[in-house]
């Protein structure tokens, strides 16, 4: 598992810690039951605080993502189908968000936007 992190942009380091993690999981880079490095391990890599990377994994325990055991590690939980879903629908909506912001800086009508997307659609015959 390859992580880079940027102290360039404004994104907190444990936040793209666990936006590379998450998605070496849903792309199945990391498969479920993979072990994760270990806290330290990882913070010595990435040259950051340990406390960085315990924030990461504890997002990344909050989401569903991994599996902590005390003693034993971090692991790739069992990501569910529905669990899969419901991240795309949450990518779907921001980019949705985004191109409502361009639609309207463009003077874009309501009704102009859904004949565009309706045009776009892969599912229309």
């Amino acid at each position: 598992m390859n992580i880079v992190i940027s102290n360039a942009g404004g994104t907190p380091i444990y936040e793209q810690i666990f936006a590379q993690i998450k998605a070496a999981i849903l792309s199945g880079e990391l498969k479920e039951g993979d072990a994760l490095p270990s806290m330290r391990l990882l913070a010595r890599e990435l040259r950051v605080s340990v406390i960085t990377t315990k924030r990461a994994y504890e997002e990344l325990e909050r989401a569903g993502f991994i599996v902590s055991m005390t003693g034993r590690g971090s692991f790739v939980a069992g990501v569910g189908a529905e669990l899969l879903r419901e991240q795309h629908l949450q990518h779907i909506e921001s980019l949705l968000l985004e191109a409502l912001k361009e639609a309207a800086l463009c003077g874009l009508s309501e009704g102009e936007f859904i004949e565009l997307l309706r045009t776009l659609a892969p599912w229309r015959e």
